[in-house]
């Protein structure tokens, strides 16, 4: 993975908090077309390789006035392996971008880190995360481009996240995703973001097939879902106020910590000089028997006891004494032990109802960049085995926000049809972008809804899960 230095500064913003309707196109007849070809194949047992084609030189003849009468099409078939999409990532306060071939191979990873930000800040700053982004988007997308050896011409479509996200930073990629689609007239395609932290899974571990388990855990997100199909998800889980990557961040800001590292390393590192058992933390929601988060009341004690050791946060660690290091530590690692109990616990039931709507999941992916963490790997790996499964996480370079699981979930859905047209090459700069910053990626388990949740539902977007089924409904 390469990283571009000195690419964080200040540039004059400008705000355009933007929020469309939904526009979640399908071309159904493609649909069609490549699963009765798949089948006629698997049929004949001929090689997996002839099935989907890039659709470069079908995309030239496409817009979107046009585009209704490619459900009148059946598409070139070509080489499976041949598809070279582009993923782009901007949701939160990485800017990433990605060259990915259908067979899996990652051609260029570029990632562009706000550290300096996060620090300064001691958290993301929306505004200040779009800057950084629109300073840096075109080269870090360039780079992906040189470093795969490939222009725009060469990729088959542009994946890029749309959602769930901070709006100012998803518009910085969505708008770059675009305006590459439309001058190269390529097929775009929007993916969840939570969704990608999922299927990148599936890129690494071959043998990873639905339905499965996920837990993804970040920044702002805790979700445990069932994976039934591609784009068809239970909700079992989630987060009903803060997620275990804020506790982490927050944590390490009070204790003082390196926050160019993020909170979750520079806690991991410190948590082993400590004592795990030293500060008596309540784990969350004990009294709650669901699948549900919550960290905010996990980060009030950990204030509390910084505040009962007169630990200043602007003393940093590395000039603290010895008595005061000690005392960090041992917060940082009871912070930590508390934090993966609660996960621990939470994935238990999960598992437990998962297996009685399917008893045939094997896996239990773990992503986001909280799954970097090597301690929530090892305690995780130790649940996951007594209940039967195994453990699934993707390297810690894809487990944090990147490229090649947008790239990869781009892939997975443009092999079944489900993209949108090459946006006009001369759209205008003020245009409305189909942004989706609230978006919950699968329908809610009736048993796991929690008198505990305290989520707004204001201006949440259908489900990723409920829009694919209602397309699958009105196009059988």
């Amino acid at each position: 993975m390469a990283t571009l230095g000195g690419c964080l500064s200040s540039t004059v913003s400008r705000l355009n908090l933007l929020l469309a309707r939904p526009t979640f196109t399908y071309t159904t007849t493609a649909l069609r077309a490549l699963r009765k070809q798949h089948q006629e194949e698997q049929h004949r047992q001929f090689n997996f390789t002839n099935l989907f084609t890039p659709f470069n030189s079908l995309s030239a003849k496409l817009s979107t006035s046009q585009f209704n009468s490619f459900e009148n099409q059946t598409p070139t078939v070509c080489n499976g392996d041949g598809l070279l999409v582009l993923g782009i990532e901007t949701s939160c306060d990485d800017t990433a971008a990605a060259v990915v071939r259908s067979n899996g191979e990652i051609l260029s990873q570029i990632v562009c880190s706000q550290a300096d930000l996060l620090a300064r800040y001691g958290g993301v700053a929306p505004k200040m995360a779009e800057e950084a982004h629109a300073k840096v988007i075109d080269q870090v997308i360039q780079g992906a481009l040189n470093k795969a050896n490939l222009t725009g011409k060469d990729l088959s479509a542009v994946a890029v996240t749309i959602g769930p996200g901070l709006s100012l930073c998803l518009r910085v990629g969505v708008r770059k995703a675009r305006e590459i689609a439309g001058n190269f007239q390529l097929p775009i395609i929007g993916v969840h973001h939570m969704e990608a932290h999922a299927l990148v899974a599936r890129l690494i571990e071959k043998e990873l097939q639905f339905p499965f388990m996920a837990l993804l855990i970040s920044g702002g997100h805790n979700l445990l879902v069932l994976a039934l199909d591609l784009g068809h998800y239970i909700q079992l889980g989630t987060t009903i106020d803060d997620a275990i990557g804020e506790a982490y961040d927050k944590t390490a800001k009070w204790l003082g910590l390196d926050m160019r590292k993020s909170g979750g390393p520079a806690i991991e590192e410190l948590a082993r000089e400590g004592n795990a058992e030293s500060v008596n933390f309540s784990i969350p929601m004990k009294q709650h028997k669901d699948c549900n988060f919550s960290y905010a009341g996990l980060k009030t004690q950990v204030r509390l006891a910084i505040a009962s050791k007169n630990i200043d946060a602007d003393i940093p660690i590395v000039s603290a004494s010895s008595e005061d290091r000690r005392s960090r530590a041992d917060i940082a690692a009871s912070f930590q032990r508390t934090a993966v109990l609660h996960l621990e616990e939470r994935c238990e039931r999960a598992i437990e109802w998962a297996l009685k709507i399917d008893a045939s999941i094997k896996f239990l992916v773990v992503s986001g960049g909280v799954a970097s963490n090597q301690y929530v790997r090892t305690r995780l790996d130790q649940v996951v085995k007594s209940k039967g499964l195994q453990l699934v996480c993707p390297p810690p370079s894809l487990c944090t926000d990147n490229g090649v699981m947008v790239a990869w979930t781009g892939i997975e859905h443009f092999r079944v049809g489900r993209f949108d047209p090459p946006p006009p090459a001369d759209e205008p700069e003020d245009a409305v972008y189909d942004l989706r910053p609230r978006w919950p990626l699968g329908e809610e388990y009736a048993e796991g809804r929690s008198e505990a949740r305290s989520l707004r539902t204001a201006r949440i977007h259908p489900s990723l899960t409920s829009l694919i089924k209602g397309s699958e409904q009105h196009h059988p």
